[in-house]
């Protein structure tokens, strides 16, 4: 049995925007470092994908500091170590910004069960994505689109060396009371288990953020996955949280979980990351 890591994203059997990594705008938690320049906002720490963009001619890098993964099937235990996996993005207009993703070094340890011990270390896929803001950046209301390529630069094993895609949309609805409202619907199209043709995979996340204080902000969000593949659809559902600290304008810090809600689903995820601008 062969289990493999997504966005966000990007985990065990999750889709490609979770693996380069998994997040949310949850709320603006400091003041802009000028009068010129918008705070930092990011697509950390959880699934969902903020609506904003990386201001013209930055550079934005967001990253995980480790992030371990445990999904357990028939008394089978697969661990996944993601050793930092960054997430460079540029702005190359007011509301535009082009990004790319990959996890330098990571390792799957499958053991237990009666299966004895195996492990599989090395790079992850490439992710290469263009973020396109739709609306004003001060709107209270924002919305987004994402499209994103795969790269097959893991070894078979780690991912399965075929070249896939999808199309992420999100929109930001502003609360009230530092509330804000992320929903990102997901598109995949994915290479079958057999690998011989494509099917689709339709992603959602639901997410409520809340600003604590003027840095520390706080999420909590629904998240599934259908991968219609063609040998039997794979359903996965979790509940996720994170909290986020602006130590300075253009640095924060982050942690948070995912909870599996059902066997197809990593029972675990845990992470610690970090995001820069300059």
């Amino acid at each position: 049995m062969r289990f493999s890591l997504r966005l966000a994203s990007s985990a065990l059997f999750l889709p490609a925007a979770a693996l380069a990594q998994t997040a949310t705008e949850t709320a603006p938690a400091a003041a802009a470092p000028s009068s010129d320049v918008p705070a930092l906002c990011t697509d950390r720490p959880t699934k969902a994908t903020s609506a904003c963009t990386v201001p013209k001619g930055m550079v934005q890098i967001e990253s995980d500091l480790i992030n371990f993964t445990r999904i357990e099937i028939g008394g089978v235990k697969v661990d996944t170590i993601l050793y930092t996996s960054p997430t460079i993005k540029y702005g190359i207009g007011d509301s535009t910004d082009i990004e790319a993703s990959i996890s330098p070094y990571e390792t799957i340890h499958v053991h237990g069960g009666g299966f004895g011990s195996e492990s599989i270390s090395g790079v992850g896929d490439l992710y290469l994505k263009v973020k396109q803001r739709l609306t004003d950046p001060n709107a209270t209301n924002q919305f987004a689109l994402l499209p994103f390529i795969k790269i097959p630069t893991a070894k078979l094993g780690i991912g399965n060396r075929k070249v896939e895609g999808g199309l992420i949309g999100t929109g930001q609805f502003g609360l009230g009371n530092g509330f804000t409202l992320t929903v990102s619907p997901e598109a995949d199209l994915m290479s079958d288990g057999d690998l011989h043709g494509r099917h689709v995979q339709l992603v959602g996340a639901l997410n409520l953020g809340k600003a604590l204080t003027s840095t520390v902000s706080a999420s909590v969000e629904v998240w599934s996955a259908q991968n219609f593949d063609p040998s039997g659809t794979v359903h996965q559902y979790s509940i996720d949280g994170g909290l986020a600290w602006v130590a300075r304008p253009n640095l924060q810090f982050d942690v948070g979980a995912n909870l599996g809600l059902n066997q197809a689903t990593p029972d675990v995820q845990v992470y610690a990351g970090v995001s820069t601008r300059f």
